[in-house]
């Protein structure tokens, strides 16, 4: 079950599509040569990526099977291994083109995929991959293919480890970031599977490409990496690592819902958002305004006074000292771990944050665990200066807590005069379904009450690889942090209060993250260790335009969904 892989990572030239392959073949012999049973080469890594049209690229397109795919499973028969290639591939039927990755074998071409998500270059001259995304079983493991931007919505990685990849090979012409990317280490992390990703770099008609092609464990962390330059690096897969599909030690493909995710097909954002949601007077997006919120994280303990204390005075520094609108508690901040000192929503301790949030004009959203008759629910509520503004019921309740929480069977946006905010509780925000179907729904922010145990974050050494002003190439301790790629992909403020208890395993790290990966300096704020509050600003407006142009209300990744390829996600589990 353990496999040697590899990652080519190489500068393709333009116009110089022997040089490219010949130079491919031999990196793809050197590897095959040490022993690698998966290799992996760069998107367009044959012909080179930013080409003006289809009459650019026609001299370069070619069938699959074809020569050049030939040419590769004469190594993959020699060696017995399997070469993911990418190139430009003509469809002989149609004469249609399409950015293609091919996974080659001993027996020949074992399957393509065409990209289904293009980004900004490919509508110049490909259409859209019409395959879907598809898993191919081997004799290494199953393998699943994707290409570039596919990997920015999180239906993708998610259909093909839905259907059993151990593996996920990425082939990109990834850019405007250092390397590995957290988009890469997110969806191996969510999905428990490995991600072996084969990024280009170098200069292309000005676009500079990031490198960091790497392998990445089920867990996120980098087994392998290169920076810059042409290479190769080698890691060892554990097939039975990836088919536990254990995300933080939770087997989170079981404790899906997917009969609550019947949003991820509909096409929300096709429209004019302030149209759509305006349809017949029926919800339209409040108005917004520019606020600042606010995440306070410490460990709650088993005393409701207490906690209640420990919650007035960050909510009283945060409002006078930090002048938020609102602010974020973790998990179960007011009654403590478990569900032993549960109470309903009409009980003292709710009462005691209407008083706060009345008293400092303060939105204030904490967790608890709510009785409601026979049941105790893991909870979240929003209340504010006008009251009690509604409560959301834990979804996806985790191993731990299944003991005493009853799951919640329902969504919830609220309109505020800060935009409209969703709420989620801790575990939820590890499927990627959640946030996506809040986003959805129109939310400009989610707050997150967590006590999430274990690493959803990580560094980043640095890269030699340059980078246009203001994209950052230095060191960098929160490099990956899986919440802002929760914010960053569906296009919404993200408030992430986590418990911060070093001896029980929470790390906090909790943050306030803004609606664009790509925005630097980033919109955001990370609390210090122990103790402490982060707050910054959030923008909700619509900025006074007939069609919003600002990305919290416009949600560009929203629109730019493929629902027709997502049905398997709602499916019943098997």
């Amino acid at each position: 079950m353990l496999h040697k892989v590899a990652t080519i990572q190489f500068e393709p030239t333009m116009f110089e599509k022997e040089r490219n392959v010949s130079r491919l073949l031999a990196l793809a012999r050197e590897a095959a040569e040490a022993g690698a049973r998966l290799i992996v080469t760069p998107e367009m890594g044959t012909t080179g990526y930013c080409w003006f049209d289809r009459a650019e690229v026609a001299p370069f397109v070619e069938t699959v099977p074809g020569p050049t795919t030939g040419r590769f499973e004469a190594i993959a028969r020699a060696h017995g291994c399997y070469i993911v290639i990418g190139l430009p591939e003509v469809d002989p039927s149609t004469g249609l083109y399409y950015n293609a990755a091919v996974l080659i074998g001993p027996e020949g071409v074992v399957g393509t995929h065409r990209k289904t998500h293009p980004y900004i270059a490919e509508p110049k001259w490909s259409a859209p991959g019409d395959f879907g995304h598809q898993v191919f079983d081997t004799p290494i493991g199953r393998i699943a293919l994707l290409i570039c931007m596919d990997i920015h919505f999180i239906e993708t990685a998610r259909l093909v480890a839905l259907e059993g990849a151990d593996v996920i090979c990425h082939i990109s012409n990834w850019l405007a970031e250092r390397t590995p990317a957290p988009y890469w280490i997110s969806r191996a992390f969510e999905n428990g599977c490995y991600l072996i990703e084969s990024n280009r770099w170098g200069l292309e008609r000005t676009v500079q490409f990031s490198g960091g092609s790497c392998v990445i464990e089920p867990d996120g962390t980098i087994a392998a990496v290169i920076d810059g330059g042409d290479g190769i690096a080698y890691a060892t897969i554990d097939l039975a690592r990836a088919r536990r599909r254990a995300v933080l030690g939770q087997p989170v493909f079981e404790q899906r819902r997917p009969e609550l995710y019947k949003e991820l097909a509909t096409t929300t954002y096709s429209w004019n958002p302030l149209d759509f949601f305006g349809l017949y007077g029926h919800r339209p997006l409040p108005p917004g305004r520019r606020s600042r919120v606010a995440v306070a994280q410490f460990a709650p303990g088993g005393d409701v006074t207490a906690n209640l204390a420990a919650i007035e005075d960050m909510a009283v520094a945060a409002r006078r000292v930090e002048k938020a609108d609102l602010v974020v508690f973790p998990e179960r901040a007011v009654t403590g771990p478990g569900g032993d000192a549960a109470e309903p929503l009409s009980g003292a301790a709710v009462g005691r944050l209407l008083a706060i949030a009345a008293r400092e004009g303060l939105y204030i959203v904490a967790g608890l665990a709510e009785r409601d008759g026979e049941h105790v629910h893991n909870t979240a509520v929003l209340v504010g200066p006008e009251g009690l503004v509604g409560r959301y019921r834990q979804i996806h309740v985790d191993g731990e807590s299944r003991a005493w929480a009853t799951p919640g069977e329902d969504w919830q946006v609220f309109d505020t005069r800060l935009g409209r905010i969703g709420l989620l509780v801790g575990h939820d925000a590890l499927f990627p379904e959640s946030a996506r179907i809040l986003s959805l729904r129109g939310c400009d922010l989610v707050a997150c009450p967590a006590a999430i145990r274990g690493r959803f974050h990580g560094g980043h050494a640095g890269s030699a690889v340059g980078q246009n002003y203001p994209i950052p190439t230095g060191a960098d301790p929160d490099h990956w942090h899986h919440f802002r790629a929760r914010a960053g992909e569906n296009n919404l403020f993200l408030a992430f209060a986590n418990v911060a208890d070093e001896a029980g395993g929470f790390p906090g790290k909790s943050g306030v993250f803004g609606p664009d990966t790509f925005e630097f300096p980033r919109r955001e704020a990370i609390a210090a260790a122990g103790a402490s509050l982060a707050c910054a600003e959030i923008d909700t407006t619509n900025l006074d335009s007939r069609y919003p142009t600002n990305v919290v209300r416009r949600k560009d990744l929203m629109a730019m969904r493929l629902p027709h390829h997502y049905p398997a996600l709602v499916r019943p589990m098997a």
